[in-house]
C-alpha cells in the first residue's frame, strides 16, 4: 500500500532544498515580525480601528486579483528568475518601510500603500515558490519536503510574533523592518546560487491570457485536483474559524493576550511536532484516511474549545489541533502537487492557494458572525459539525489518493502530417481520430474514451466529442478543437506517460487488425501559404 517510512528530515540532505528551507524559515520569521511591527506602528499613527484593520486587507487582497496571473507567469517564465525579482521587490518594499520609519516621515496612508505593495509582491511570488519544491527534491522525497516546509512556516508563526513584539518594545519597529529586509536578501542569495535546469522547448512562450485560460481549463477538467480543492476549501472554512476566534477564546480564559499567545503557540508547537512523525504515519495510513482522521481530530479540538476555558486543558487540546492541521494541509498540498504536471504546476497551485485563502476569508467571516449572534460555543460546535462532514467526504471522494500519476512527457505521438507548416497563430485546429470497434467492446470503449476526453480538455482541447456512425456502428470518430497550431504542438509536448497508458487501453479495445487514422484540419482563413505548399511538394518530389 505504501512505501517504507522516510525520515522527516531527509529532504534536508539535498543542498538546494536545505539552503532554501533555512533561508525561507528565517524570512518567514522576519515576515511575522514585520506583521507585529506594522500593526503596532499603525496603532501609534492613528486611533481608527478601521485603518488598523485595513493592513491585513491590503496585504491579502492582491492575491485574489493576481494569484492566477502569477501562476501563469511562473509557468511561462523561468521560475528562479521570477522569484529573484519578487524577493528583490519585497526587499525594496520592506527596506523602504524601514527607512521611512527611521526618518519619522511615515503616515498611515503611506504604511497602507507599502502594505499593498508587499502584498502584491507576495502574490506574484507564492505560486512560483510552491511550484519549485518538486524541482529541488526527487519525487520520493516530495511528501516529506512539503511537510517540512509547512513545519518551517509553523516554526516562524510560533517564534516570529514573540520576537517581533520583543524587538518592537526594545528598539522600535524600524529595526524589525530592517531585519526582515535582510532576510529577503538571504533568499535572493540562495536563488542566485541555484543552477536551475530549464525545460527545453522549441515553441514560443504562451501568452498571458491564453496561459490563464489553460490553467482554469486544467483545474476544471482535472478530477484529482478538483477533489483536492473541495477538501481544502471545506477544511479551511472550518479550520479558519478556530484560528479567527482564538483571540476571543484567549480572553475568555481570563489571561487576555497571554492566554491568546499560549494558545497560538500550542497550535504551532503541535504542527512542528506532527511534522516529525508524519512520515511514519504515512507509511501505514492511506492519504485520504489521514485527511479524514485529521478532520475528526480537529472536530474534537473544536468541541474542546467550546466546552473548556482552563488554559492547562486548552493548550494540550490546541497541541493536538496543530498535529491535525499539519497532517491535513501537508497531505492536501502534496496531493495538489501530484495532480499537476510540470507545464501547468504553478497555475494549478495558484488555484489551490486562491481556494485556500478563500476558505480562510469565508470561514473567518462565517464563524465570526455565528459567534456574534449565537455565542462562541455555538460557533465552535458548528465548526465541529463542519469538520465531521469534511471527514466523511474525505473517505468518499479520496481527495488525496496515494495512487501515483506519471506526468512525464511520453513524446510518443508522431509529428502531424502537413502540406507546409502552418503559422503558429493559425487556428482553430480540428483533430479527428477514427476507430473501428467490435460491438462487444463498444461500451468499454466509450468508457475509456470518456477518460481520454477529460484528459484532452484538461491538457488543451477547448471542445471534445466522440461520434458513432449511424450507418456503421463499429465506426467511431473522436474530434477535438484546439485554439491555435502552437497549442496543438504544445499538446504534443505535454501528453504524458499516464495518458499513453490510457491510449493503450483504448487500442486494446479496437477491432483486431484495424488501425487508428488521425487527420488535422485548419480553419480555411488560416491555411498555409501557397509558397509553403509548393516548397513541401518540391521537397517530397526531390526525395
Amino acid at each position: 500500500m505504501t512505501s517504507r517510512p522516510r525520515s522527516a528530515w531527509s529532504p534536508l540532505s539535498y543542498p538546494i532544498f536545505r539552503a532554501l528551507w533555512i533561508a525561507t524559515v528565517a524570512s518567514h520569521i522576519g515576515s511575522y515580525m514585520t506583521d507585529v511591527g506594522q500593526g503596532w506602528l499603525m496603532s501609534t499613527l492613528t486611533p481608527s480601528p478601521l485603518i488598523v484593520s485595513l493592513l491585513l486587507t491590503a496585504e491579502s487582497l492582491p492575491f485574489f486579483a493576481l494569484g492566477l496571473p502569477a501562476g501563469a507567469l511562473a509557468d511561462i517564465l523561468d521560475r528562479r528568475r521570477l522569484l529573484i525579482v519578487t524577493q528583490g521587490a519585497m526587499t525594496v518594499v520592506v527596506g523602504t518601510l524601514a527607512v521611512v520609519t527611521f526618518t519619522g516621515v511615515v503616515t498611515p496612508w503611506m504604511l497602507l500603500a507599502l502594505a499593498l505593495a508587499l502584498g502584491t509582491a507576495t502574490a506574484l511570488n507564492d505560486p512560483a515558490w510552491h511550484s519549485i519544491v518538486p524541482e529541488t527534491l526527487p519525487s520520493e522525497e516530495l511528501t516529506a519536503g512539503v511537510t517540512l516546509a509547512g513545519a518551517g512556516v509553523n516554526v516562524a508563526r510560533t517564534l516570529g510574533p514573540a520576537l517581533g513584539g520583543f524587538l518592537v518594545a526594545a528598539a522600535g519597529p524600524g529595526v524589525v523592518f530592517a531585519l526582515d529586509a535582510v532576510s529577503f536578501l538571504a533568499v535572493v542569495g540562495v536563488l542566485l546560487a541555484w543552477k536551475r535546469t530549464p525545460t527545453p522547448t522549441v515553441l514560443p512562450h504562451e501568452r498571458m491570457l491564453a496561459a490563464i485560460r489553460a490553467g482554469l481549463r486544467f483545474a476544471r477538467h482535472s478530477q484529482p485536483l478538483r477533489s483536492v480543492l473541495l477538501a481544502t476549501f471545506l477544511f479551511m472554512m472550518c479550520g479558519a474559524g478556530i484560528m479567527a476566534l482564538m483571540p476571543v477564546l484567549g480572553r475568555e480564559t481570563g489571561r487576555g493576550a497571554v492566554g491568546f499567545g499560549l494558545l497560538l503557540g500550542s497550535l504551532g508547537v503541535g504542527a512542528v511536532a506532527g511534522a516529525a512523525f508524519l512520515p511514519r504515519v504515512r507509511s501505514r495510513v492511506a492519504p485520504e484516511r489521514l485527511v479524514a482522521a485529521g478532520s475528526l481530530a480537529f472536530a474534537a479540538v473544536a468541541v474542546g474549545a467550546a466546552t473548556l476555558r482552563q488554559l492547562h486543558l486548552l493548550c494540550p487540546t490546541l497541541l493536538v489541533g496543530g498535529v491535525a492541521w499539519i497532517s491535513v494541509l501537508s497531505t492536501l498540498n502534496v496531493a495538489a502537487q501530484h495532480a499537476s504536471p510540470p507545464w501547468v504546476k504553478a497555475r494549478a497551485l495558484a488555484v489551490y492557494l486562491i481556494v485556500f485563502q478563500a476558505g480562510i476569508a469565508g470561514g473567518s467571516a462565517l464563524w465570526g458572525l455565528v459567534a456574534s449572534h449565537s455565542g462562541l460555543d455555538a460557533a465552535y460546535f458548528g465548526i465541529a459539525g463542519g469538520m465531521l462532514l469534511g471527514a466523511a467526504l474525505a473517505v468518499r471522494l479520496k481527495p488525496a489518493s496515494g495512487e501515483a500519476v506519471d506526468h512525464t512527457p511520453a513524446h510518443h505521438w508522431p509529428d502531424p502530417v502537413v502540406a507546409g507548416e502552418p503559422s503558429l497563430e493559425a487556428g482553430p485546429i480540428m483533430v479527428q481520430v477514427e476507430y473501428r470497434v467490435n460491438p462487444s467492446n463498444a461500451e468499454a470503449f466509450r468508457g475509456a474514451m470518456a477518460e481520454v476526453g477529460r484528459n484532452r480538455r484538461r491538457d488543451g482541447a477547448v471542445q471534445w466529442w466522440l461520434f458513432q456512425d449511424t450507418a456503421d456502428p463499429t465506426r467511431f470518430v473522436e474530434t477535438w478543437i484546439e485554439a491555435t497550431w502552437a497549442e496543438h504542438l504544445r499538446y504534443h509536448e505535454r501528453v504524458s506517460v499516464a495518458h499513453k497508458e490510457i491510449e493503450e487501453r483504448v487500442r486494446s479495445l479496437i477491432r483486431s487488425g484495424s488501425t487508428t487514422e488521425t487527420r488535422h484540419f485548419i480553419a480555411p482563413g488560416t491555411r498555409p501559404s501557397a509558397k509553403a505548399v509548393v516548397r513541401v511538394v518540391e521537397e517530397r518530389a526531390g526525395g
